[in-house]
């Protein structure tokens, strides 16, 4: 069984996060619809909260500490990005944009990526075209189309008219599923096998 690993990024700030939970959801979702195509997953979460300081010295020194440099080296051995911010001041959060500006630009290159933003109104829900996607259309990673925003009113309320919150993160998270499968971007084939010119010589010989 192929195994995909999948680094969730969450930048909320409190405790608990409504960007976490996002995140936690749609990794779950994600989760389940790889193993019904026969994989194993690895999930690693991470809250970039608890590296604002190691990320923040990383600026000024250019030294990243070893709780940050294990997380970053996580994220580049990673075959899927789940990334979930809050919204403020209409686009992603500093602490969400401060890590990933402490990558390595090329280390998201060809990763499947599924976006995820919490806001207070929804009228931030436009964030995730406008920020969340130039950003890592930027960073060449290949993006589900359907990137999923939580406002207060999606937290198990499914009658306001609207699609329901659940219903946003089966259909992303299948889209992100999908980028998954098969083989993906970067990954090394089996080498060749160079076989003896004798043994080469014999087979042509038997017809081979």
């Amino acid at each position: 069984m192929e195994t995909r690993r999948i680094t969730v990024l969450s930048a909320g700030l409190g405790v608990p996060s409504s960007s976490r939970l996002l995140a936690d959801q749609l990794a779950s979702a994600a989760q389940q619809q790889l193993a019904a195509s026969g994989y194993d997953v690895t999930l690693d979460v991470v809250e970039l909260r608890e590296l604002a300081v190691e990320i923040a010295n990383n600026f000024v020194t250019g030294y990243a500490a070893p709780r940050l440099a294990e997380v970053i080296a996580g994220v580049e051995a990673s075959d899927g990005i789940i990334a979930v911010t809050p919204v403020f001041s209409a686009s992603y959060s500093g602490l969400f944009k401060s890590f990933i500006d402490v990558l390595d630009p090329k280390s998201l290159d060809g990763k499947a990526a599924l976006l995820g933003a919490t806001g207070g109104t929804d009228r931030h829900q436009m964030v995730l075209e406008y920020a969340m996607r130039p950003l890592f259309s930027y960073l060449r990673t290949r993006v589900a189309p359907t990137a999923v925003f939580a406002g207060p009113q999606d937290w198990g309320n499914t009658d306001d008219g609207g699609t329901p919150l659940s219903a946003r993160i089966d259909r992303a998270a299948g889209e992100f599923a999908r980028l998954l499968e098969g083989v993906q971007p970067g990954t090394k084939q089996a080498p060749l096998e160079s076989l003896p010119f004798e043994q080469l010589l014999a087979g042509i010989s038997a017809g081979q």
